[in-house]
Protein backbone atom coordinates (compact mmCIF):
# COMPACT_ATOMS: atom_id res chain seq x y z
CA UNK A 1 0.00 0.00 0.00
CA UNK A 2 1.36 3.47 -1.02
CA UNK A 3 0.37 6.74 0.98
CA UNK A 4 2.43 10.12 0.98
CA UNK A 5 2.91 11.85 4.19
CA UNK A 6 4.41 15.61 5.15
CA UNK A 7 6.48 16.52 8.32
CA UNK A 8 8.07 19.46 9.14
CA UNK A 9 11.51 19.03 10.85
CA UNK A 10 14.25 21.63 12.20
CA UNK A 11 17.30 22.69 10.14
CA UNK A 12 19.40 21.56 12.52
CA UNK A 13 17.95 17.68 12.45
CA UNK A 14 17.58 17.60 8.67
CA UNK A 15 20.33 15.15 8.13
CA UNK A 16 19.69 12.62 11.03
CA UNK A 17 18.23 9.65 9.26
CA UNK A 18 17.63 7.99 12.57
CA UNK A 19 15.26 10.94 13.77
CA UNK A 20 13.45 11.11 10.18
CA UNK A 21 12.96 7.07 9.87
CA UNK A 22 11.12 7.52 13.82
CA UNK A 23 9.57 10.46 12.39
CA UNK A 24 8.16 8.42 9.28
CA UNK A 25 7.46 5.37 11.49
CA UNK A 26 5.38 7.24 14.12
CA UNK A 27 3.10 9.24 11.04
CA UNK A 28 2.47 5.44 9.35
CA UNK A 29 2.19 3.54 12.71
CA UNK A 30 2.70 -0.09 10.29
CA UNK A 31 1.70 -3.08 12.32
CA UNK A 32 4.18 -4.91 14.79
CA UNK A 33 6.93 -6.82 12.27
CA UNK A 34 5.21 -5.29 9.24
CA UNK A 35 7.53 -3.54 6.71
CA UNK A 36 7.62 -0.23 5.14
CA UNK A 37 9.86 1.58 3.30
CA UNK A 38 9.51 5.49 1.51
CA UNK A 39 11.31 7.81 -0.48
CA UNK A 40 11.45 11.38 -0.13
CA UNK A 41 9.35 13.01 -2.88
CA UNK A 42 9.88 16.90 -2.10
CA UNK A 43 12.00 18.71 0.32
CA UNK A 44 11.66 22.55 0.83
CA UNK A 45 11.69 25.36 3.18
CA UNK A 46 9.04 27.10 4.86
CA UNK A 47 10.30 30.75 6.16
CA UNK A 48 6.84 32.13 6.47
CA UNK A 49 6.94 32.07 10.62
CA UNK A 50 9.42 29.51 12.66
CA UNK A 51 11.95 28.43 9.59
CA UNK A 52 11.36 24.75 8.76
CA UNK A 53 11.92 21.96 6.62
CA UNK A 54 9.01 20.48 4.75
CA UNK A 55 9.48 16.81 3.75
CA UNK A 56 7.43 14.84 1.86
CA UNK A 57 7.36 11.30 1.69
CA UNK A 58 5.97 8.24 -0.35
CA UNK A 59 5.66 5.85 1.86
CA UNK A 60 4.97 1.76 1.20
CA UNK A 61 3.88 -0.19 3.81
CA UNK A 62 4.59 -3.84 3.19
CA UNK A 63 6.10 -3.51 -0.61
CA UNK A 64 9.70 -1.60 -1.53
CA UNK A 65 9.99 1.38 -3.49
CA UNK A 66 9.61 0.74 -7.15
CA UNK A 67 12.76 1.27 -9.00
CA UNK A 68 13.27 4.30 -10.91
CA UNK A 69 13.12 4.04 -14.97
CA UNK A 70 16.88 3.65 -16.07
CA UNK A 71 16.71 5.77 -18.85
CA UNK A 72 20.34 4.10 -20.28
CA UNK A 73 18.09 1.15 -21.38
CA UNK A 74 15.84 3.22 -23.47
CA UNK A 75 18.57 4.05 -26.11
CA UNK A 76 19.29 2.45 -29.23
CA UNK A 77 22.00 1.93 -31.68
CA UNK A 78 20.94 4.88 -34.55
CA UNK A 79 24.19 4.43 -36.28
CA UNK A 80 21.86 3.88 -39.55
CA UNK A 81 18.32 5.55 -38.82
CA UNK A 82 16.41 8.48 -40.23
CA UNK A 83 18.47 11.53 -39.23
CA UNK A 84 17.22 14.78 -37.73
CA UNK A 85 19.32 17.58 -37.85
CA UNK A 86 19.48 19.77 -34.89
CA UNK A 87 20.54 23.54 -34.77
CA UNK A 88 22.05 24.50 -31.50
CA UNK A 89 23.78 21.59 -28.66
CA UNK A 90 22.01 23.82 -25.60
CA UNK A 91 19.07 21.82 -23.51
CA UNK A 92 16.57 21.81 -25.95
CA UNK A 93 19.08 20.04 -28.77
CA UNK A 94 20.75 17.67 -26.42
CA UNK A 95 17.43 16.49 -24.63
CA UNK A 96 15.73 16.10 -28.07
CA UNK A 97 18.97 14.22 -29.04
CA UNK A 98 18.23 12.14 -26.51
CA UNK A 99 14.63 11.65 -27.32
CA UNK A 100 15.93 10.87 -30.90
CA UNK A 101 17.91 7.94 -29.11
CA UNK A 102 14.44 6.19 -28.09
CA UNK A 103 12.78 6.94 -31.04
CA UNK A 104 15.18 5.42 -33.04
CA UNK A 105 16.08 8.75 -35.13
CA UNK A 106 19.78 9.72 -35.61
CA UNK A 107 20.60 12.70 -34.39
CA UNK A 108 23.02 14.89 -35.91
CA UNK A 109 23.61 18.21 -34.10
CA UNK A 110 25.54 21.46 -34.82
CA UNK A 111 26.47 24.34 -32.96
CA UNK A 112 28.03 27.89 -33.76
CA UNK A 113 30.39 27.15 -30.62
CA UNK A 114 32.68 25.56 -28.71
CA UNK A 115 32.40 22.57 -26.28
CA UNK A 116 31.80 22.94 -23.02
CA UNK A 117 35.96 22.95 -21.50
CA UNK A 118 36.81 24.83 -24.52
CA UNK A 119 34.43 27.82 -24.27
CA UNK A 120 36.20 28.48 -20.71
CA UNK A 121 39.12 30.10 -22.57
CA UNK A 122 36.62 32.47 -23.81
CA UNK A 123 34.86 33.04 -20.62
CA UNK A 124 38.15 34.14 -19.06
CA UNK A 125 38.44 36.45 -21.79
CA UNK A 126 35.68 38.27 -21.23
CA UNK A 127 35.46 38.46 -17.89
CA UNK A 128 39.10 39.69 -17.44
CA UNK A 129 40.06 41.32 -21.14
CA UNK A 130 36.78 42.37 -22.30
CA UNK A 131 36.99 40.11 -25.20
CA UNK A 132 33.63 38.50 -26.75
CA UNK A 133 34.01 36.31 -28.96
CA UNK A 134 30.60 36.31 -30.82
CA UNK A 135 30.16 32.40 -31.13
CA UNK A 136 31.61 31.31 -27.91
CA UNK A 137 30.65 32.75 -24.90
CA UNK A 138 28.18 32.84 -22.14
CA UNK A 139 25.22 32.01 -24.42
CA UNK A 140 26.91 30.37 -27.38
CA UNK A 141 28.33 26.88 -26.72
CA UNK A 142 27.70 23.28 -25.76
CA UNK A 143 24.86 23.13 -23.20
CA UNK A 144 23.62 26.72 -24.00
CA UNK A 145 23.74 29.54 -21.73
CA UNK A 146 23.19 27.59 -18.78
CA UNK A 147 26.41 25.99 -18.44
CA UNK A 148 28.32 28.78 -17.46
CA UNK A 149 25.00 30.71 -15.77
CA UNK A 150 23.76 28.77 -12.64
CA UNK A 151 21.83 25.66 -14.01
CA UNK A 152 18.69 26.10 -11.87
CA UNK A 153 16.16 23.31 -12.62
CA UNK A 154 13.04 25.59 -11.12
CA UNK A 155 10.24 24.90 -13.98
CA UNK A 156 6.39 25.36 -13.22
CA UNK A 157 5.96 23.50 -16.97
CA UNK A 158 4.99 20.45 -15.27
CA UNK A 159 1.81 20.06 -17.90
CA UNK A 160 4.50 20.38 -21.03
CA UNK A 161 5.80 16.96 -20.20
CA UNK A 162 7.88 14.75 -17.84
CA UNK A 163 9.67 16.83 -15.68
CA UNK A 164 10.76 13.75 -13.44
CA UNK A 165 12.25 12.10 -16.46
CA UNK A 166 14.33 15.18 -17.27
CA UNK A 167 15.50 15.40 -13.61
CA UNK A 168 16.26 11.41 -13.69
CA UNK A 169 18.40 11.64 -17.12
CA UNK A 170 20.33 14.40 -15.40
CA UNK A 171 21.44 12.37 -12.07
CA UNK A 172 22.19 9.14 -15.05
CA UNK A 173 24.52 11.94 -16.16
CA UNK A 174 26.50 12.86 -12.77
CA UNK A 175 23.92 15.52 -11.46
CA UNK A 176 22.87 14.90 -7.34
CA UNK A 177 19.83 12.87 -6.48
CA UNK A 178 18.83 15.62 -4.27
CA UNK A 179 17.63 17.16 -7.51
CA UNK A 180 14.38 14.78 -7.69
CA UNK A 181 13.56 16.22 -4.89
CA UNK A 182 14.62 19.90 -3.63
CA UNK A 183 11.48 22.25 -4.75
CA UNK A 184 14.32 24.36 -6.33
CA UNK A 185 16.82 22.01 -7.68
CA UNK A 186 20.10 23.50 -9.04
CA UNK A 187 23.19 21.52 -10.19
CA UNK A 188 26.15 24.84 -10.26
CA UNK A 189 28.30 25.81 -13.22
CA UNK A 190 31.05 24.39 -12.06
CA UNK A 191 29.09 21.10 -12.23
CA UNK A 192 26.83 21.09 -15.24
CA UNK A 193 29.77 21.44 -17.45
CA UNK A 194 30.41 17.71 -16.83
CA UNK A 195 27.10 16.51 -16.88
CA UNK A 196 26.71 18.09 -20.40
CA UNK A 197 29.66 16.34 -21.39
CA UNK A 198 28.35 12.90 -20.58
CA UNK A 199 25.10 13.93 -22.42
CA UNK A 200 27.17 14.11 -25.13
CA UNK A 201 29.14 10.73 -24.58
CA UNK A 202 25.60 9.06 -24.30
CA UNK A 203 24.68 10.58 -28.01
CA UNK A 204 27.56 9.75 -29.86
CA UNK A 205 28.07 6.12 -28.39
CA UNK A 206 24.70 5.69 -29.81
CA UNK A 207 25.11 6.68 -33.43
CA UNK A 208 24.58 10.55 -33.05
CA UNK A 209 26.70 13.00 -34.35
CA UNK A 210 27.80 16.36 -32.65
CA UNK A 211 29.83 19.01 -34.39
CA UNK A 212 30.73 21.85 -32.53
CA UNK A 213 32.24 25.28 -34.48
CA UNK A 214 29.29 25.24 -37.19
CA UNK A 215 27.81 28.37 -37.08
CA UNK A 216 24.86 28.48 -39.38
CA UNK A 217 25.08 31.27 -42.20
CA UNK A 218 22.33 30.75 -44.37
CA UNK A 219 18.56 28.26 -44.78
CA UNK A 220 17.05 28.00 -47.99
CA UNK A 221 13.94 25.86 -48.57
CA UNK A 222 14.19 23.15 -51.37
CA UNK A 223 11.75 20.58 -52.40
CA UNK A 224 10.50 19.06 -49.35
CA UNK A 225 13.91 19.17 -47.74
CA UNK A 226 15.69 22.69 -46.69
CA UNK A 227 19.41 23.57 -47.41
CA UNK A 228 21.54 24.41 -44.66
CA UNK A 229 25.01 26.47 -44.89
CA UNK A 230 27.66 26.41 -42.83
CA UNK A 231 30.74 29.28 -42.19
CA UNK A 232 33.34 26.81 -43.07
CA UNK A 233 31.63 23.89 -43.71
CA UNK A 234 29.91 22.18 -46.43
CA UNK A 235 26.14 22.57 -47.49
CA UNK A 236 23.71 19.91 -45.90
CA UNK A 237 20.27 18.69 -47.40
CA UNK A 238 17.69 18.00 -43.78
CA UNK A 239 14.17 16.66 -44.08
CA UNK A 240 13.57 17.33 -40.55
CA UNK A 241 15.59 20.31 -38.99
CA UNK A 242 14.74 21.26 -35.13
CA UNK A 243 15.67 25.25 -34.70
CA UNK A 244 17.00 25.17 -31.11
CA UNK A 245 19.26 28.30 -31.16
CA UNK A 246 18.75 29.68 -28.08
CA UNK A 247 17.16 33.30 -26.97
CA UNK A 248 20.25 35.27 -28.40
CA UNK A 249 21.06 34.24 -31.69
CA UNK A 250 19.93 37.04 -33.54
CA UNK A 251 21.29 36.32 -36.80
CA UNK A 252 19.17 33.59 -36.83
CA UNK A 253 16.07 35.67 -36.68
CA UNK A 254 17.79 38.08 -39.48
CA UNK A 255 18.18 34.90 -41.38
CA UNK A 256 15.01 33.73 -41.26
CA UNK A 257 13.35 37.72 -41.73
CA UNK A 258 15.26 37.84 -44.97
CA UNK A 259 13.68 34.57 -46.46
CA UNK A 260 10.69 35.68 -46.00
CA UNK A 261 9.08 33.28 -43.01
CA UNK A 262 7.04 33.99 -40.85
CA UNK A 263 8.13 35.63 -37.26
CA UNK A 264 6.32 37.42 -34.21
CA UNK A 265 7.50 40.05 -32.50
CA UNK A 266 7.33 39.18 -28.71
CA UNK A 267 7.26 41.04 -25.33
CA UNK A 268 10.62 41.74 -23.34
CA UNK A 269 11.81 42.33 -20.15
CA UNK A 270 14.31 45.20 -19.44
CA UNK A 271 15.66 46.29 -16.25
CA UNK A 272 18.72 45.60 -13.88
CA UNK A 273 20.61 43.43 -11.36
CA UNK A 274 20.27 43.68 -7.58
CA UNK A 275 23.23 42.72 -5.69
CA UNK A 276 22.77 42.67 -1.77
CA UNK A 277 25.06 40.67 1.06
CA UNK A 278 24.47 37.34 1.14
CA UNK A 279 23.88 37.49 5.12
CA UNK A 280 21.35 40.45 4.70
CA UNK A 281 18.96 38.45 2.71
CA UNK A 282 19.79 35.81 5.05
CA UNK A 283 18.35 37.37 7.98
CA UNK A 284 15.63 39.35 6.33
CA UNK A 285 13.92 35.78 5.18
CA UNK A 286 15.04 34.18 8.13
CA UNK A 287 14.43 36.11 10.73
CA UNK A 288 17.63 35.22 12.79
CA UNK A 289 20.76 36.61 12.73
CA UNK A 290 23.37 33.30 11.60
CA UNK A 291 21.39 30.97 9.02
CA UNK A 292 22.96 28.05 10.32
CA UNK A 293 22.47 24.87 8.29
CA UNK A 294 20.26 26.64 6.28
CA UNK A 295 21.51 27.48 2.18
CA UNK A 296 21.76 30.73 1.73
CA UNK A 297 17.93 32.19 1.09
CA UNK A 298 15.90 33.36 -2.11
CA UNK A 299 13.36 35.44 -2.44
CA UNK A 300 10.95 36.29 -5.41
CA UNK A 301 9.42 39.95 -5.43
CA UNK A 302 6.77 41.44 -8.11
CA UNK A 303 4.32 44.03 -8.52
CA UNK A 304 2.18 45.84 -10.45
CA UNK A 305 3.11 49.43 -11.98
CA UNK A 306 0.98 51.23 -13.56
CA UNK A 307 -0.38 47.64 -15.38
CA UNK A 308 3.07 46.95 -16.13
CA UNK A 309 4.82 43.63 -14.37
CA UNK A 310 8.02 44.56 -12.08
CA UNK A 311 9.70 41.35 -10.97
CA UNK A 312 12.72 39.60 -9.62
CA UNK A 313 14.06 36.76 -12.03
CA UNK A 314 16.56 34.50 -11.85
CA UNK A 315 17.78 35.06 -8.22
CA UNK A 316 21.27 33.89 -7.50
CA UNK A 317 21.65 33.06 -3.57
CA UNK A 318 25.35 33.05 -2.76
CA UNK A 319 25.89 33.63 -6.65
CA UNK A 320 27.58 35.57 -9.05
CA UNK A 321 26.97 38.55 -11.44
CA UNK A 322 28.88 38.11 -14.84
CA UNK A 323 29.01 39.38 -18.64
CA UNK A 324 26.75 37.44 -21.10
CA UNK A 325 27.22 40.05 -24.08
CA UNK A 326 27.06 38.10 -27.22
CA UNK A 327 28.69 40.81 -29.53
CA UNK A 328 31.71 43.28 -28.90
CA UNK A 329 30.21 46.59 -28.62
CA UNK A 330 27.17 45.89 -26.05
CA UNK A 331 26.74 45.33 -22.35
CA UNK A 332 24.53 42.39 -21.06
CA UNK A 333 24.95 40.91 -17.58
CA UNK A 334 23.14 37.65 -15.45
CA UNK A 335 23.37 35.78 -12.57
CA UNK A 336 24.93 32.43 -11.32
CA UNK A 337 26.16 30.61 -8.56
CA UNK A 338 28.74 27.50 -8.29
CA UNK A 339 27.25 24.63 -6.56
CA UNK A 340 27.91 25.46 -3.42
CA UNK A 341 26.59 28.73 -3.47
CA UNK A 342 29.45 30.38 -1.37
CA UNK A 343 29.50 33.67 -2.39
CA UNK A 344 29.14 36.91 -0.09
CA UNK A 345 26.28 37.93 -2.85
CA UNK A 346 23.13 37.35 -3.58
CA UNK A 347 21.87 38.88 -7.05
CA UNK A 348 18.96 38.95 -8.90
CA UNK A 349 17.30 40.54 -11.84
CA UNK A 350 14.55 43.37 -11.48
CA UNK A 351 12.95 43.81 -14.50
CA UNK A 352 9.93 45.13 -16.08
CA UNK A 353 7.61 44.32 -18.52
CA UNK A 354 7.96 45.78 -21.97
CA UNK A 355 4.92 44.44 -24.23
CA UNK A 356 5.06 44.85 -28.08
CA UNK A 357 2.44 48.16 -28.54
CA UNK A 358 5.58 49.81 -26.34
CA UNK A 359 8.39 49.49 -28.33
CA UNK A 360 9.44 52.95 -29.80
CA UNK A 361 9.10 53.50 -33.31
CA UNK A 362 12.45 54.39 -34.35
CA UNK A 363 12.67 50.54 -34.03
CA UNK A 364 10.31 49.94 -37.16
CA UNK A 365 7.14 48.10 -37.25
CA UNK A 366 8.35 44.38 -38.50
CA UNK A 367 8.71 41.48 -36.49
CA UNK A 368 12.54 42.59 -35.63
CA UNK A 369 11.29 45.43 -33.85
CA UNK A 370 11.33 43.90 -30.49
CA UNK A 371 15.03 42.67 -31.09
CA UNK A 372 16.18 45.98 -32.44
CA UNK A 373 15.10 47.66 -29.30
CA UNK A 374 16.64 45.02 -26.82
CA UNK A 375 19.87 45.74 -28.82
CA UNK A 376 19.83 49.38 -29.03
CA UNK A 377 19.69 49.48 -25.19
CA UNK A 378 23.02 47.55 -24.67
CA UNK A 379 24.48 49.08 -27.28
CA UNK A 380 23.20 52.53 -25.26
CA UNK A 381 24.63 50.94 -21.73
CA UNK A 382 28.24 50.17 -23.54
CA UNK A 383 28.64 53.30 -25.25
CA UNK A 384 28.47 55.04 -22.30
CA UNK A 385 31.54 52.99 -20.39
CA UNK A 386 34.89 52.77 -21.42
CA UNK A 387 35.30 50.26 -24.03
CA UNK A 388 35.37 47.35 -21.78
CA UNK A 389 32.93 45.09 -20.06
CA UNK A 390 32.87 47.34 -17.10
CA UNK A 391 29.26 47.59 -15.56
CA UNK A 392 27.38 50.99 -14.87
CA UNK A 393 26.13 50.99 -11.36
CA UNK A 394 24.27 53.12 -8.42
CA UNK A 395 23.64 52.46 -5.21
CA UNK A 396 19.63 51.12 -4.73
CA UNK A 397 18.60 53.75 -2.36
CA UNK A 398 20.32 56.74 -4.45
CA UNK A 399 18.51 54.93 -8.18
CA UNK A 400 15.29 55.40 -5.93
CA UNK A 401 15.87 59.00 -5.17
CA UNK A 402 17.37 60.09 -8.63
CA UNK A 403 20.67 61.18 -7.35
CA UNK A 404 23.98 60.32 -8.36
CA UNK A 405 26.27 57.83 -6.17
CA UNK A 406 29.04 59.37 -4.34
CA UNK A 407 30.80 55.89 -4.22
CA UNK A 408 30.41 51.85 -4.50
CA UNK A 409 30.79 49.15 -2.56
CA UNK A 410 32.38 45.76 -3.73
CA UNK A 411 30.85 43.56 -6.39
CA UNK A 412 30.71 40.09 -7.64
CA UNK A 413 31.17 41.55 -11.02
CA UNK A 414 34.44 40.72 -12.37
CA UNK A 415 35.32 43.02 -15.26
CA UNK A 416 34.19 45.92 -12.57
CA UNK A 417 31.84 48.51 -12.02
CA UNK A 418 31.69 52.30 -12.40
CA UNK A 419 29.40 54.93 -10.87
CA UNK A 420 26.64 55.87 -12.67
CA UNK A 421 22.86 57.57 -12.74
CA UNK A 422 21.29 54.29 -13.90
CA UNK A 423 17.81 56.65 -13.92
CA UNK A 424 19.55 58.26 -16.39
CA UNK A 425 21.22 55.98 -18.55
CA UNK A 426 17.90 53.53 -18.80
CA UNK A 427 14.52 54.40 -20.87
CA UNK A 428 12.96 56.57 -18.61
CA UNK A 429 9.58 54.68 -18.29
CA UNK A 430 11.51 51.65 -17.50
CA UNK A 431 13.61 53.87 -14.68
CA UNK A 432 10.60 55.26 -13.19
CA UNK A 433 9.07 51.98 -13.36
CA UNK A 434 12.07 49.74 -11.45
CA UNK A 435 11.92 53.08 -8.62
CA UNK A 436 8.26 52.71 -8.05
CA UNK A 437 8.85 48.71 -8.00
CA UNK A 438 12.09 49.05 -5.72
CA UNK A 439 9.63 51.14 -3.36
CA UNK A 440 7.06 48.73 -3.06
CA UNK A 441 9.54 45.59 -2.68
CA UNK A 442 11.21 47.56 0.12
CA UNK A 443 7.66 48.08 1.71
CA UNK A 444 7.25 44.17 1.58
CA UNK A 445 10.85 43.21 2.37
CA UNK A 446 11.90 45.39 5.32
CA UNK A 447 15.73 46.35 4.85
CA UNK A 448 15.63 45.34 1.08
CA UNK A 449 16.11 49.14 0.03
CA UNK A 450 19.49 49.81 1.93
CA UNK A 451 22.51 51.64 1.05
CA UNK A 452 24.31 48.00 0.70
CA UNK A 453 22.78 46.86 -2.40
CA UNK A 454 23.54 48.20 -5.85
CA UNK A 455 22.51 47.75 -9.11
CA UNK A 456 23.96 46.73 -12.41
CA UNK A 457 23.08 47.33 -15.68
CA UNK A 458 21.80 46.32 -18.09
CA UNK A 459 19.17 42.67 -18.04
CA UNK A 460 18.17 41.90 -21.23
CA UNK A 461 18.24 38.80 -22.42
CA UNK A 462 14.99 37.12 -19.78
CA UNK A 463 13.69 35.81 -22.90
CA UNK A 464 13.86 35.63 -26.46
CA UNK A 465 12.70 38.82 -28.14
CA UNK A 466 10.79 36.87 -30.95
CA UNK A 467 8.71 33.76 -31.28
CA UNK A 468 9.38 31.62 -34.56
CA UNK A 469 5.73 30.47 -35.57
CA UNK A 470 4.75 26.27 -35.62
CA UNK A 471 1.52 24.57 -35.87
CA UNK A 472 0.08 24.08 -32.91
CA UNK A 473 -0.31 20.35 -33.32
CA UNK A 474 2.32 19.29 -35.42
CA UNK A 475 5.25 21.14 -34.20
CA UNK A 476 6.65 22.48 -37.06
CA UNK A 477 6.83 25.95 -39.09
CA UNK A 478 3.72 26.97 -40.89
CA UNK A 479 5.49 28.13 -43.97
CA UNK A 480 8.68 25.60 -43.54
CA UNK A 481 6.95 22.20 -42.61
CA UNK A 482 10.78 20.49 -42.70
CA UNK A 483 11.70 23.21 -39.78
CA UNK A 484 10.75 22.40 -35.99
CA UNK A 485 11.02 25.41 -33.97
CA UNK A 486 11.85 24.59 -30.60
CA UNK A 487 12.82 25.43 -27.20
CA UNK A 488 13.78 29.14 -25.42
CA UNK A 489 14.73 30.99 -28.65
CA UNK A 490 11.51 30.11 -30.82
CA UNK A 491 9.68 31.55 -27.73
CA UNK A 492 8.30 28.08 -26.48
CA UNK A 493 10.56 27.51 -23.04
CA UNK A 494 11.92 29.90 -20.37
CA UNK A 495 14.88 28.01 -18.77
CA UNK A 496 16.84 24.63 -18.89
CA UNK A 497 13.88 22.59 -17.82
CA UNK A 498 11.05 23.82 -20.07
CA UNK A 499 13.58 24.16 -22.94
CA UNK A 500 14.44 20.12 -22.30
CA UNK A 501 10.40 19.01 -22.23
CA UNK A 502 10.15 20.90 -25.78
CA UNK A 503 12.90 19.52 -27.42
CA UNK A 504 11.97 15.99 -25.90
CA UNK A 505 7.91 17.26 -27.46
CA UNK A 506 9.13 18.00 -30.68
CA UNK A 507 10.84 14.96 -31.71
CA UNK A 508 8.31 12.71 -30.19
CA UNK A 509 6.12 14.44 -32.92
CA UNK A 510 8.51 13.68 -35.48
CA UNK A 511 9.56 10.20 -35.06
CA UNK A 512 5.38 9.49 -34.71
CA UNK A 513 5.45 11.41 -38.58
CA UNK A 514 7.91 9.24 -39.42
CA UNK A 515 7.02 5.92 -38.04
CA UNK A 516 3.04 6.33 -39.38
Amino acid sequence: MRSEIEISVDPQRIDDADYLDQRIKKEVIPERGQSYAYELLRRSIDARRTVHYRLRYAVYIGEEVPQQVNHATLYTDVTSASVVHIIGAGPAGYFAALQCLKSGLKPVIYDRGKDAQARRRDLKAVQQDGTVNPDSNYCFGEGGAGTYSDGKLYTRSHKRGPVRDVLEMLVEHGADKRILSDAHPHIGSNRLPKIIEAIRETIEQHGGEVYFDRKVTDLKRGDGHLMISFADSPQIKSSQTILATGHSARDIYTILHSRGIQLEAKDLAIGVRVEHPQPLIDRLQYKRHDRGPLPPSRYTLRCKVDDRSVFSFCMCPGGLIVPTATSPGEIVINGMSLSRRDSPFANSGIVVEVSVDQIPEPMGKDALRTMRYQEWIEKTVFQHGDGSQAAPAQRLTDFIKGRASKDLGPSSYIPGIYPARLDLLLPSDIAMALQRGFRYFGKRMKGYVTDTAQILAVETRTSAPIRIPRDFSELNHPDWPELYPCGEGAGYAGGIMSAALDGMRVVSKIAEKLHN
